[in-house]
């Protein structure tokens, strides 16, 4: 069944110029815009930026701020060392057949992409639920776009998205 879903969303690939450049677009540059959006949002959502005394006011707000991406880099590094446990190959690695859109090396299960902007995502979804649906969006986009382009499985990106929704859970009750 992994195998069926990989096909159904990588036969999108390779399909034409336009359609290859949105999916390398969402699946390598579109991440960096949704950190940028992200620390954005947050700064601007308490006026931080806009304030007399914008230190003060980040100091008062810094949990919610600074905990938003510390959640996200910690979620990263469990991915990271559940990879040197877990050896799954990428699918370019491991069907024939399949040539990725975008270069990529070590293993693929779970996804650090998913897991840490799905952890980005939660953890701004427990301060803020509107604003949380939409950045939930943007991990989704980006899970998507990585089975697209030939890099990921569903259940690599499945994965990393209960990781970091698992890690920004338990980071948010300690």
């Amino acid at each position: 069944m992994n195998d069926t879903i990989f096909f159904f969303f990588y036969n999108f690939a390779h399909q034409s110029l336009l359609l290859d450049g949105l999916i390398v677009f969402f699946a390598v540059y579109f991440p960096y815009l949704v950190i940028f959006f992200a620390g954005v949002f947050l700064l601007m959502h308490h006026e931080v930026l806009k304030a007399e005394n914008p230190f003060q006011i980040f100091l008062q707000k810094k949990k919610e701020v600074l905990s938003s991406f510390l959640i996200g880099v910690l979620a990263w590094i469990s991915a990271y060392l559940l990879k040197l446990f877990i050896h799954i190959p990428r699918p370019f690695d491991a069907l024939s057949g399949v040539n990725s859109l975008i270069p990529e090396q070590g293993f693929a299960f779970p996804s650090g992409h998913a897991t840490f902007y799905m952890a980005l995502a939660m953890s701004i979804f427990f301060f803020h639920k509107k604003a949380g649906y939409v950045f939930i969006f943007f991990a989704l986009l980006i899970g998507l776009a990585r089975i697209m382009a030939g890099v990921h499985f569903p259940v690599d990106i499945l994965a990393g998205f209960i990781l970091g929704a698992l890690v920004a859970y338990f980071a948010k009750n300690v």
